[in-house]
């Protein structure tokens, strides 16, 4: 998880939300944790409708002005890794008039 390009930090959980490993700005990060696994429940209980019963997300981005979290789940375990947003230099440029 530390190969991670511009990451700020990482958490690995268990399905229940329980700390395996984590790094960076989220070390031991438990109120992150529960954060996630309760938006996780969230999505899976969203409009039945709309998404098949066996429908699961395959990754959930969620996006800040200067960072953002991608979480995925693989092998039982709930993989989250925040990253930094990099600014192009236009963006940093600002004209005084």
């Amino acid at each position: 998880m530390e190969k991670i390009p511009d990451q700020l930090g990482y958490l690995i959980l268990t399905e229940d939300g329980a700390v395996l490993e984590s790094g960076g700005e989220l070390e031991n990060d438990e109120r992150v944790a529960i954060i996630i696994t309760d938006l996780i429940s969230l999505s899976h209980s969203i409009d039945p409708v709309a998404f098949g019963p066996d429908e699961k997300f395959k990754k959930i981005s969620i996006t800040y002005d200067d960072h953002w979290f991608v979480i995925c789940i693989s092998n039982k375990k709930i993989y989250v890794v925040k990253r930094s947003i990099q600014s192009s230099p236009s963006e940093s440029i600002a004209v005084n008039v």
